[in-house]
């Protein structure tokens, strides 16, 4: 697997003129793009915007189909594979060097956008009111990009490429609540799969459900599904979590014939002081205390 470290070898690797700025590139896309056909690392942002027709695009653990958006993000280091792009219109690569962050506030603020760690079927709808928003950040952005760069110009593009950001959090926001409105509401599916995997037996043989093998279970992204969820509940994914596994655990508490150590085994907890410290930080007494409380 290629890794491009810089972004001229990258743009001499698939023939695309020498960039301008050694640390920001900008690649037009008129109706076809080709990115080689192997997959590929950089230690560059990319944010994308391709309605493609046909072609592969491969990042995460997915591959592109025809549903799958027009807005992309990848980050550095993330594995990555575009070929043989036919595009329904044009469409633009916006490729940032983690360098060119440096001393920027949008070198912290780039790690609050979850959605560079989405896998491409959560890629981002957009309406051709969104598009036209984003054309036009990219428009300035070239224009500032193909003049004479001073020593403004670093702090114009980045505050067009954080409008872009913003604006992208806006969309998927929107995105949320109208996917869910036609697939129904994830939260049910997230319980009723952690309902499953507690009634299987599974917790105490596997122990603790992470939000990964929940996202699994859900044929969705980590970073989606507790985005999705705190669209849609106000809380994360490994808070629902924790809440269904204190639920359970209340429940248990009021059986006379079990004790802590062993309802903590039964949901999957290896540690008993973890348990313990859990519930107590969700219910405000000790599970011991609790079940004092009832017995009483």
């Amino acid at each position: 697997m290629d890794h491009f470290k810089n972004l001229s070898d990258m743009h001499r690797y698939n023939g695309f003129p020498v960039p301008e700025n050694s640390m920001l590139s900008l690649i037009r896309c008129n109706q076809s793009c080709s990115f080689g056909d192997r997959e590929f690392t950089t230690d560059f942002y990319m944010i994308a915007l391709k309605k493609m027709k046909s072609g592969v695009i491969v990042y995460g653990r997915t591959k592109y189909d025809a549903d799958s958006g027009s807005m992309y993000f990848t980050k550095p280091r993330q594995a990555i594979q575009m070929r043989d792009l036919q595009l329904e219109e044009d469409g633009f690569a916006i490729y940032v060097h983690e360098d060119y962050l440096n001393g920027h506030p949008l070198h912290a603020e780039i790690q609050n956008y979850n959605y560079f760690d989405y896998e491409t079927n959560e890629a981002l709808h957009l309406s051709p009111k969104e598009e036209q928003i984003l054309w036009d950040l990219y428009a300035k952005i070239e224009i500032e990009y193909n003049n004479n760069q001073d020593e403004y110009s670093r702090e114009i593009i980045l505050a067009h490429i954080d409008s872009i950001l913003k604006y992208s959090q806006r969309f998927y926001k929107r995105q949320f609540i109208n996917r869910t409105e036609i697939s129904g509401k994830v939260v049910s599916k997230f319980n009723h799969s952690l309902s499953e995997y507690f009634q299987s037996g599974l917790m105490t043989k596997q122990g603790l459900p992470t939000v990964k093998f929940m996202a699994d279970q859900l044929n969705t992204s980590s970073r989606y599904l507790s985005d999705l969820l705190k669209q849609e509940t106000g809380k994360t994914a490994i808070e629902l979590i924790h809440y269904f596994l204190i639920s359970e655990a209340k429940n248990l508490l009021k059986g006379a014939d079990i004790n802590v150590a062993e309802i903590a085994y039964t949901l999957g907890f290896e540690n008993l002081p973890y348990f313990s410290r859990l519930f107590k930080k969700e219910t405000g007494v000790s599970p011991v205390q609790f079940k004092k409380q009832y017995l009483n």
